[in-house]
């Protein structure tokens, strides 16, 4: 049988259940000895704090196992860098958005608007604090401060985790997370990526420490859900991905202000 390169392909918001797939795909990749080395070609703004370090798990544990080269595309943020971090090299394009090393909380008090409307909202609840997540009054003194070190531990780890990945100390990382990105250029010069290149340098550079030509790549997906594959025929001929994009649009504007990320 031919040796081969893999090629996953990671886009969108990253979120347990859009990341589960992935983590199956890599874990069993780890196992297929056909494949010697795996491209992670991934362009995302991050997203929920735990599902990111699943990410850089699986792709830090395939890595132990074959060679990881993570290619960034238009952009590598926040939980995507940190899914990125767990490759044996990165790269990114000279335009790419690289970074943003932080960790955000929003949270969305609906209370007075809701009164505005004529709308009253009764929470029963047990425990003095049940009710000071659920969007609808502002936090107290007390629970702000306990959400703000709750923060500043997922900071501390994702901080910790930069500078033992890129091999820096961790004061000079915690200089950089700031929340903000740099392009590819900045991100080389500050020792964010390895290299500058697009997809296909990544692949050759992988094809270079397997030694498996680069046009013996297969890209590996994982399988859609038997809903998304029925609707690909009818609905979402709209146009290309529409339901998947409205779908995420609610879920950035609507859910995404009720939990942590990267």
């Amino acid at each position: 049988m031919f040796e081969r390169l893999g090629v996953i392909q990671f886009r969108g918001t990253i979120r347990e259940r859009s990341v589960e797939p992935y983590v199956r795909m890599l874990r069993a990749l780890r196992d297929r000895p056909t494949v010697k080395g795996v491209l992670l070609d991934i362009a995302s703004g991050g997203g929920e704090s735990i599902a990111s370090m699943d990410f850089y798990l699986a792709v830090k544990r395939l890595d132990s196992v074959k060679p990881v080269v993570a290619s960034i595309g238009s952009m590598g943020a926040s939980g995507a860098y940190m899914a990125a971090l767990g490759a044996r090299k990165i790269y990114a394009y000279p335009e790419s958005a690289v970074g943003s090393i932080g960790v955000i909380m929003p949270h969305l008090a609906v209370q007075d608007l809701l009164r505005r409307l004529g709308v009253s909202v009764e929470l029963l609840h047990e425990g003095r604090h049940k009710d000071a997540f659920q969007g609808i009054r502002p936090l107290e003194e007390e629970e702000r401060a306990k959400l703000r070190a709750v923060i500043h531990e997922d900071y501390e780890l994702f901080v910790n985790l930069v500078a033992q990945a890129r091999k820096k100390p961790v004061d000079e990382i915690r200089g950089l997370a700031t929340g903000e990105f740099w392009t590819g250029n900045r991100a080389r010069e500050l020792g964010l990526i390895d290299e500058l290149g697009d997809r296909e340098l990544a692949l050759e550079a992988l094809a270079q420490m397997t030694g498996v030509p680069a046009h013996r790549a297969v890209r590996f997906s994982p399988p859609q859900p038997f809903l998304q594959r029925m609707l690909s025929g009818s609905m979402d001929t709209v146009g290309p991905g529409f339901l998947g994009r409205l779908r995420e649009s609610i879920e950035d504007s609507v859910l995404d202000p009720f939990g942590w990320h990267r």
